[in-house]
């Protein structure tokens, strides 16, 4: 019998879940069939039902769902709290367990895949969205030196910060005499070709810019580089947060080097 997954969003056609997570299971050994459903707007509850109702054991949920996803879920893990959001369910009979692999895959790419040490660190975290919620605590236990979090609108950056301190919160403006060494964009910008409001002063001498958008060169990443830092889209986070997803689900963590050099390659 093959255990059955799926990726929930909207849109979700794009998703590059299923040929990860079937990377995953022929690399482990697992005999799972992982597959896409458009969930309509204000039919995602009754989406994961049927799914559940199929005979589904998980679900990774994309945008925009997981804030419903967290609300759906019976149980919740520490990081889906902090978040406020869910990316990934697990499906016990009537139970609904909600976590939050986001943060997790944030922090995995940087160290594993980017050689980036966040200890001792200042970090700028652009947005204030689930992106953004997602990432906040794993990057406060990875104790950098400062987190500062910059959005368009400055009350909501403030906000999050004070869900968070010690980190600090404001509009893009209060934070521009300053200098980061990673510079993470979580907000929605790069898939418009819109950049963030943030000059090239604000990389310090060997930062790391990255852009949670993943499979374009946004203007965020161009910035970057132009200003002499280096810069990583967020294919690698993809990865790594399917890869704790997939450990979540079936015991086992898969080995995210391959399949991550594949999609590159591709």
């Amino acid at each position: 019998m093959v255990d059955r997954y799926a990726v929930i969003g909207n849109p979700v056609a794009h998703s590059k879940s299923p040929w990860i997570h079937a990377q995953f299971a022929r690399q482990t050994g697992q005999a799972i069939e992982y597959g896409v459903i458009l969930a309509p707007i204000g039919g995602f509850s009754r989406a994961v039902a049927e799914f559940r109702a199929a005979g589904g054991l998980g679900a990774n949920i994309t945008l925009p769902f997981k804030q419903e996803a967290f609300r759906l879920a019976s149980r919740t893990s520490e990081r889906a709290r902090a978040a406020q959001a869910a990316n990934t369910l697990v499906l016990d009979g009537d139970a609904l367990f909600g976590d939050n692999t986001d943060g997790a895959g944030l922090i995995g790419d940087l160290r594993r895949n980017l050689g980036f040490d966040l200890a001792g660190k200042r970090v700028l975290l652009m947005g204030s969205g689930g992106a953004a919620q997602g990432v906040v605590s794993p990057l406060l236990e990875s104790r950098p030196a400062r987190l500062a979090i910059a959005n368009r609108t400055a009350q909501r950056a403030l906000v999050l910060a004070q869900r968070f301190a010690p980190a600090a919160g404001g509009g893009y403006a209060e934070f521009a005499g300053e200098q980061f060494d990673l510079v993470i964009n979580a907000t929605s910008a790069g898939l418009s070709e819109e950049l963030p409001a943030v000059a090239k002063a604000i990389f310090a001498r060997g930062a790391l810019a990255y852009d949670m958008v993943y499979g374009r060169d946004t203007p965020f990443l161009r910035l970057a580089r132009e200003a002499g830092a280096a810069a990583s889209d967020g294919l690698g986070m993809l990865v790594e947060q399917a890869a704790e997803s997939f450990l979540l689900w079936r015991g086992v963590r898969p080995d995210t080097a391959p399949v991550l050099a594949a999609l590159r390659g591709a």
